[in-house]
């Protein structure tokens, strides 16, 4: 199992922008579908965006053209941009793929005024 270390959490305003990132200690880049999910408290954790491994993205709803997600497979990096946070944009972030079982700790978005 790969462990993943997010981080690029925060207090932000709403209407701000914050800049995930994700790494592991081993190569990730045989995982073709990488995806951000979060959870916020009293709900299940849920995705809010994905990537492939030819780099096409699919977002939920709520965040598309809001947030971009990308990954740079030679960094072993994957990132989640968000913008013009909301509120109900407060959860913890993970990021993940549906091919691995571990989890890591997340981190922390707040929106707040």
């Amino acid at each position: 199992q790969v462990h993943f270390v997010e981080s690029g959490g925060g207090l932000v305003q709403p209407g701000g922008s914050l800049r995930l990132s994700c790494t592991a200690s081993e190569d990730f880049s045989r995982f073709y579908l990488m995806a951000w999910y979060r959870q916020s408290p009293g709900k299940e954790r849920d995705s809010v965006a994905a990537i492939s491994g030819d780099g096409t993205p699919s977002y939920k709803d709520s965040v598309w053209g809001r947030f971009t997600i990308s990954r740079d497979s030679g960094e072993n990096m994957v990132y989640l941009q968000m913008n013009d946070l909301k509120p109900e944009g407060t959860a913890v972030y993970y990021c993940n793929s549906p091919e691995n079982n571990a989890w890591g700790q997340g981190t922390q978005v707040t929106v707040s005024s």
